[in-house]
């Protein structure tokens, strides 16, 4: 692989690291900044919402920008948004912060991709994406306690401004080992991503990708309070549940592949219910450590496992409906993950300020799994009713 592969590989750890560490970190954000903790939980709706709206918008605004000055724009603004944060006076000004580094996020990901594409033959392609994004996949593991830990031991901002260093490293990286002449690719336009959402057919599954991602989000926004408060985890302990949390949801995203190869829609069906079933689980699960850390590790496997499956269904299902815009569907696909992270944190906050409380998100998160899974099983029928026509009329005419 180029070196210039690496550097990309470091920015996506560092943009995975932002944008899940704060989920350790909300006990901490809350009591320094005199917050409640759904007002906390709303930083990471903040973001979510960012990339959702920010990225198709910026991708569009900068199709014409070089690729390499684009890139290092980006980082340059993720740089920023995570300095911001770590200095941020007040609540107010960690939101607009977070905000930044949400757009840096979701063009870097949109771009960054077909760069790395570019820079290796094209029968190894697929591996250079698959190493970019391996990034995002290693911060979970390991960039989320580790940033937790630090915040933790050094306070919350420390977090942040360590990950604004990992973007400098990654500007200097991009800046060095990235060539210049690198081609543009042909600009998507705002007109042609209006164009799919008209499509019901995958308006369906980005309703199971939202659904099925946010009702885990529920849940995954307020662990840390969870763990301490309901399980009796002392803060230092959450950073190494953490690291069981994202081995079991590295491991998921790996074998969610294999499951989904085959048949797409059968392996989201039997996902989701298990993922519905695991965090009903976990309502009753969660004052026993023991019992919480085994339900937790289902609950990192099922919770990711499902996303091969549903950006290779999305991708079938484009094929056959809007040939011309695969990866526009691809990407608002990507667009709806981020808009289940923003509505689940936003659902979570509501149910931790009700009168269910904190020990209520679980099975307010397993609903929501359950409207996926809705929303699957009637994707497959519709799927079967158009099979069902084409394969009759595939019959040979006898006399």
């Amino acid at each position: 692989m180029p070196l210039a592969i690496f550097a990309l590989t470091i920015a996506a750890y560092a943009i995975g690291t932002t944008e899940f560490v704060i989920v350790g970190l909300l006990p901490t954000v809350a009591a320094d900044l005199g917050i409640t903790l759904p007002l906390a939980g709303l930083i990471v709706s903040i973001y979510a919402l960012g990339v959702t709206f920010g990225a198709p918008v910026l991708t569009a605004l900068t199709g014409r920008a070089g690729r390499k000055p684009l890139l290092l724009g980006l980082m340059a603004l993720f740089v920023a948004g995570n300095t911001l944060a770590a200095f941020a006076p007040s609540y107010e000004i960690l939101l607009v912060a977070r905000v930044l580094s949400a757009f840096a996020h979701g063009v870097f990901f949109s771009v960054g991709s077909t760069i790395a594409a570019e820079l290796v033959a094209e029968d190894r392609r697929a591996s250079a994406i698959a190493m970019m994004f391996m990034g995002l996949t290693v911060a979970i593991v390991t960039g989320v306690p580790l940033g937790t830990l630090i915040g933790q031991t050094f306070g919350w901002r420390a977090t942040f401004a360590a990950v604004a260093a990992l973007g400098v490293i990654a500007f200097i990286g991009i800046a060095t080992l990235l060539p210049a002449n690198l081609k543009r690719q042909q600009a998507t336009t705002l007109s042609e991503q209006v164009r799919v959402l008209g499509s019901g057919r995958l308006l369906i599954v980005f309703a199971m990708t939202a659904l099925g991602y946010g009702g885990t989000f529920v849940t995954f926004t307020y662990l840390a309070p969870v763990l301490q408060e309901i399980t009796g985890f002392s803060a230092g302990a959450v950073s190494l549940v953490l690291v069981l949390y994202g081995l079991a949801i590295a491991a998921g995203n790996i074998a969610g592949g294999k499951i989904a190869d085959r048949d797409p829609v059968k392996a989201l069906t039997v996902l989701f219910a298990a993922q519905a079933a695991v965090l009903a689980l976990f309502t009753f699960t969660a004052p026993s450590p023991v019992l919480a850390l085994v339900t937790l590790a289902a609950l990192g496997f099922l919770s990711f496992a499902n996303v091969p499956g549903l950006q290779l269904y999305v991708v079938q299902l484009a094929k056959r409906h809007r040939p011309a815009a695969v990866d526009v569907a691809s990407a608002l696909n990507i667009a709806a993950f981020n808009l289940g992270i923003a509505a689940g944190a936003w659902i979570g906050g509501l149910v931790v300020a009700s009168p269910l409380g904190l020990g209520a998100t679980p099975w307010v998160g397993a609903l929501l799994v359950l409207g996926a899974l809705g929303f699957t099983v009637l994707s497959g029928t519709l799927d079967r009713r158009q099979a069902g026509p084409a394969e009759a009329g595939a019959e040979p005419v006898r006399a």
